[in-house]
């Protein structure tokens, strides 16, 4: 427990010190460099896809995105990263003969594209106006319900929420995690408005909350699926306590772009 702790302090003050005190490229590298790893995660230590070309051409597609993102997310660039990366895919199957499948190509899109995508969005709102405030909400809503589901289940859960995919996560503990994330958000709402003078919405900062503290649930859940099918414990081991950047953002991986696509659409905050 002590070691599980104290990595997660140096983490969180290491992403601190990165979004919010270095310049913005630092950011987008250090978020390029997690979805780097967590593509080698996702494809080589599951043993899903363990070829060393596939793995290389995923993780510097990930890393791709982060820059792209850092750029103010242009169309061309996409669309031609995409297409040169999908190429090289599409040549390593054809020339595997019958030996590479499909299912590996789109196992490499998913995790050098679509993971990469949806964790940059921490890039993306850290581009916004009021973005080094903004870049706290997607962890915030994140490491609170799933701080709050730790406590309230380790002492009040008595039903299980998914037996077959998360054997310690229970019901009570879910609801403790959505309080503690509704919470947390009004209580940065108030914060916002009395010590930095932003206008908030108090009614869209519970809405931010709840629905942060589902897609967090959805998105530990939904990674703990693959690890399962796969028979591993763990991503990685480089995060002690943790695990691997797939463990230990695997919420965040939901959050930030929900929390992207709420301020594009309702701001809580001006």
């Amino acid at each position: 427990m002590l070691t599980r702790i104290l990595a997660a302090v140096v983490l969180i003050l290491v992403l601190i010190v990165a979004l919010l005190f270095a310049p913005g490229y630092v950011a987008a590298v250090v978020v390029g460099l997690m979805c780097g790893i967590g593509s080698y995660e996702l494809l080589y230590r599951t043993g899903l896809v363990k070829n060393w070309r596939l793995n290389v051409y995923s993780a510097v597609m990930a890393f791709c995105v982060s820059v792209w993102s850092y750029c103010g997310a242009p169309y061309a660039p996409a669309m031609i990263g995409i297409f040169v990366y999908t190429l090289l895919l599409f040549v390593e199957m054809l020339a595997s003969g019958l030996k590479r499948k499909f299912t590996d190509v789109a196992l490499c899109l998913f995790s050098g594209v679509v993971i990469p995508f949806m964790l940059t969005a921490l890039v993306r709102i850290l581009a916004m106006p009021g973005g080094k405030f903004l870049i706290f909400l997607p962890f915030l809503m994140a490491f609170l319900s799933d701080t709050g589901a730790y406590f309230v289940g380790v002492f009040m859960g008595k039903h299980k929420l998914c037996p077959l995919i998360s054997p310690k996560k229970s019901v009570e503990g879910f609801v403790g995690g959505i309080l503690t994330a509704v919470a947390g958000m009004l209580l940065f709402a108030v914060i916002l408005q009395r010590h930095f003078l932003f206008e908030v919405n108090y009614f869209l900062a519970l809405v931010y909350g709840l629905l942060g503290a589902v897609g967090g649930v959805m998105g530990d859940l939904t990674m703990s699926v693959i690890k399962r099918q796969v028979g591993i414990k763990d991503y990685g081991n480089l995060i002690p306590g943790h695990g691997g950047i797939l463990d230990r953002f695997d919420s965040v991986m939901i959050t930030a772009p929900l929390t992207e696509a709420l301020l594009l659409i309702v701001p809580f905050m001006v």
